[in-house]
């Protein structure tokens, strides 16, 4: 029995591949993106989340916790999770219910009875479900059985990910999904580096070998502002278009900010501040694709 661990599984999804469908979202991820909007997401293992709109600042975690993960420094909650044991004793003792766990460990079985739920959604829309993270190749034996299973229910499978694995799990994984959602982030090598803490190489061999065996791709592409909106990506991104008749499409992603919360929840720092694009200027990105 495979098991893995999730952090979300998200259902009634509409902009995850075609159809209504249901995300499960996988915890790790190999990549480190400056712009990431689910921080939860970078490690594999469970970990404590602080919703700090929630918090009362009572206190109460601080004086309980034996591993110093809560202060308060004048009047705010400074987090580090550093040293958490995942004890639980914070979240019991938060009133105010803004302190979590997020992550947890199941089987391959239970995900896709979750899935199962919704399946007469999928059969009417056209939809399915969408196995995404975080990096869902980072555990590609659970991930596998996931699409295994889904499959033999007549479910539409697809997969989101960076494309940075090894080749062999690639191959292990296509026989079982109808389409990939391959992440483009950025078109210059040295850039790629510097905002994702990878070389692209690895992913662009992954991109070739779907071509190859003829697998559905959409290419989804964040955009942000200031950061990879150049003339020079949007033409790399069309390159690849005219380049790779697998390639069904392109998802432009603007940045949003509903993740920037989280990373202080976390006790993570973010060094970099990012613009959020008005639909003027997202429109004006299509129209260069």
């Amino acid at each position: 029995m495979s098991r893995g661990n999730v952090f979300q599984i998200q259902r009634y999804c509409i902009n995850d591949g075609p159809g209504i469908r249901t995300c499960v979202f996988l915890k790790g991820c190999p990549l480190d993106c400056i712009w990431c909007h689910n921080p939860e997401a970078k490690r594999r293992d469970p970990q404590v989340l602080c919703r700090l709109a929630k918090c009362h600042g009572c206190g109460d975690c601080a004086r309980i916790c034996l591993h110093n993960c809560h202060k308060f420094e004048e009047g705010k909650h400074v987090l580090d999770f550093s040293d958490c044991v995942l004890c639980g004793n914070c979240i019991s003792a938060c009133q105010a219910g803004a302190l979590e766990i997020v992550g947890y460990e199941c089987t391959a079985e239970e995900v896709v009875e979750a899935v199962r739920k919704d399946k007469i959604f999928y059969d009417t829309s056209g939809g399915g479900v969408t196995v995404s993270g975080g990096e869902p190749l980072m555990q590609p034996d659970f991930l596998i059985a996931i699409l295994q299973k889904s499959k033999k229910y007549g479910i539409h499978t697809a997969v989101e990910t960076c494309g940075f694995a090894e080749r062999q799990i690639m191959e292990d994984v296509l026989e079982y999904t109808d389409l990939f959602l391959y992440d483009y982030k950025e078109t210059d090598r040295e850039l790629h580096y510097k905002y994702t803490g990878v070389y692209p190489e690895r992913i662009l061999e992954n991109l070739e070998f779907l071509y190859v065996k003829k697998k559905d791709v959409i290419l989804r592409c964040p955009m942000i502002p200031g950061y990879n909106d150049r003339e020079d990506h949007f033409k790399a991104i069309a390159a690849l278009l005219d380049r790779y008749g697998n390639i069904k499409g392109v998802d432009l992603e603007p940045y949003h900010n509903l993740g920037e919360a989280k990373w202080e929840g976390l006790g993570l720092v973010r060094k970099n501040k990012f613009s959020i694009p008005g639909p003027d200027v997202v429109e004006r990105w299509k129209s260069k694709i």
